[in-house]
């Protein structure tokens, strides 16, 4: 009888043993399976954020006639969480409205969308990289407006134009100074000044850099864009035939991305497999997430082929896919 209780004792005792095991392992399972699901989740978001170039669709509002202050609505609709205003598209409304009625507007609208605003690409206020000082002075002074409006829109940053000159030894002092200058009012409103690769000496990342460099200020950066690597043309910045293209646009985007505040994905055409036609996609975002470069891409299509909504689409989804497919 004794030996026969402790053989029921043993019994027991293993069974209860069991079964605590088994009921362990269910619980760890459960508690694993949504850790893994979260995991997978967050393994298929891309590592930046996606805002839509309001470039993309000026022939809307060029063209056709539409409305810019209709762009917050237009980018949620297309599935983007930010904006990049283009300051020339604003224009008309300026002149009949002013220039705080419309910024104002653009606030009320991008608040009623629930949508981020990025920043403002400023066109036509004066050369900021012009080797004569007063009319560089005057480009500041005229580009301090669209520092406050991005303020106000709770914007990071504004983009600026730095043509100036074809002569390197001018160029690089000249675009330094006005950059100083306008950094220095930009950092008091805690707004970025960037520059991007839009032509003539500002498409030489080299160049570009060293004029940054000696502004050596940290709201002062780029914003490097996949296209425009044209250095010289035969008439003025965007006119006539294209007579001398940076030498390599990856090195280049690479280089930029050092100084990097913003990013713009340019796209010209695709072909039948969505891939650009002229740029390796994945080969760029690989350089963007090398450079530790985590904010937004901005989709910029500037082709003629498909319709804008066509090309914001298809270069949002090249995106989108070449993020999946990096290492």
């Amino acid at each position: 009888m004794k030996k026969s209780g402790l053989w029921i004792k043993k019994t027991v005792l293993l069974f209860l043993v069991g079964s605590f095991l088994i009921c362990f392992s269910c619980k760890k399972k459960e508690k694993e399976t949504p850790t893994e699901t979260i995991s997978q989740e967050v393994e298929k978001e891309p590592f930046f954020k996606l805002s839509l170039a309001q470039w993309s669709l000026h022939k809307f509002v060029n063209d056709e006639n539409g409305s810019p202050f209709l762009f917050p609505v237009q980018a949620k609709e297309m599935g983007f969480e930010g904006v990049e205003y283009v300051s020339q598209l604003y224009k008309n409304e300026i002149e009949k409205l002013g220039f705080d009625q419309v910024i104002d507007s653009l606030k009320n609208v991008s608040k009623s969308q629930n949508i981020t605003n990025v920043l403002i690409m400023v066109d036509n206020e004066g050369d900021l990289a012009s080797p004569d000082l007063a009319k560089r002075n005057l480009a500041v002074e005229n580009h301090k407006r669209w520092v406050d409006a991005a303020k106000i829109l709770g914007c990071h940053a504004i983009r600026v134009n730095t043509f100036g000159t074809m002569d390197a030894k001018l160029w690089v002092p000249s675009v330094a100074d006005g950059l100083r200058k306008l950094s220095e009012y930009a950092a008091t409103k805690n707004i970025n000044v960037l520059c991007e690769n839009h032509g003539w000496f500002s498409s030489d990342p080299p160049k570009l850099l060293e004029a940054i460099h000696l502004v050596n200020m940290p709201n002062c950066g780029t914003l490097p864009d996949f296209g425009n690597w044209c250095i010289k043309r035969s008439e003025n910045y965007f006119g006539g035939e294209c007579e001398e293209v940076y030498s390599d646009k990856y090195s280049g985007i690479e280089l930029m991305l050092t100084k990097a505040k913003a990013v713009s994905a340019k796209s010209y055409d695709f072909d039948e497999n969505g891939n650009e036609t002229t740029l390796d996609y994945p080969r760029i975002i690989q350089l963007v997430k090398d450079s530790g470069y985590t904010n937004y891409i901005g989709v910029e299509y500037e082709g003629s082929r498909l319709s804008e909504k066509e090309g914001i689409k298809a270069t949002r989804d090249l995106l989108l896919k070449s993020a999946k497919s990096l290492k």
